[in-house]
């Protein structure tokens, strides 16, 4: 059965976030160069993307570059850096035309000067629409961002614009790198692992999450869809029981 016609769309999670596993290892099994993978896995992103938009998902957050990835060989990190600039250049009309609104998440500070240049082209560019948020999370580590967090709140605190008293979860989510956004919904993980890998800790803390044996390269709409779907038969409790949601 076709999976589109499972999906309820008044049950759609309005943030989905994905952490895009697999790709150097689909490409060695292959007999391929590990880039060979991440190529080809940006194709995923550009169809992922545009189911996800199409469903009327609100916003969608990628795992592209953790903080931890930086430690790679220096010729896979330089060849993630051109895939990422090649794929901001030939996404940015697509991402005006259609109502994207990129975002990112991270040190992007220590992305090369370049990415950075087409990376804020982007952003302000598309500033404007509210169709859809796509973030790329870049140079990003969750341990990292609680860390920035609870300093810029000390800094806070010092400057006499709060007590440490009166800090509660909004005022550290407004310090995230997602300030003013949902929290994830659903968090997909690709590649076969079943970990979190430093991704979102805060945010995802009563995310529902599916974990896929489909490499990044080959998870496509089909996958997505199946990943949503089994989402939406998932009954959401938040610390309540069945009963009392049933109850109203």
């Amino acid at each position: 059965m076709n999976k589109v016609t499972e999906i309820d769309p008044a049950r759609l999670p309005r943030h989905v976030a994905i952490i895009m596993d697999g790709n150097g290892r689909w490409a060695e099994k292959k007999g391929q160069p590990r880039l060979f993978g991440h190529r080809a896995g940006a194709e995923s992103v550009r169809e992922v993307v545009e189911a996800a938009r199409e469903l009327g998902v609100e916003v969608l957050t990628l795992y592209a570059f953790s903080s931890e990835n930086w430690d790679r060989p220096q010729q896979e990190v330089s060849g993630l850096m051109t895939i990422l600039k090649k794929y901001l250049v030939t996404e940015l009309t697509r991402m005006v035309d259609n109502g994207i609104r990129l975002r990112c998440l991270g040190d992007v500070g220590r992305l090369p000067a370049s990415v950075r240049g087409i990376m804020d082209k982007t952003i302000g560019l598309t500033a404007g629409n509210q169709d859809f948020t796509l973030n790329l999370a870049l140079s990003y580590g969750a341990r990292d961002e609680i860390v920035r967090a609870a300093r810029l709140l000390a800094a806070d605190c010092l400057a006499g614009k709060l007590t440490p008293e009166a800090i509660g979860h909004g005022h550290f989510a407004d310090k995230l790198y997602t300030a003013g956004q949902l929290d994830p919904d659903l968090l997909i993980r690709t590649g076969g692992e079943e970990r979190v890998s430093n991704f979102l800790l805060w945010q995802i803390s009563y995310s529902e999450i599916f974990f896929s044996p489909v490499m990044w390269p080959e998870f496509r709409r089909p996958q997505f869809l199946q990943a949503i779907a089994d989402y939406q038969h998932r009954e959401r409790r938040f610390g309540k029981t069945g009963a009392q949601l049933r109850e109203g």
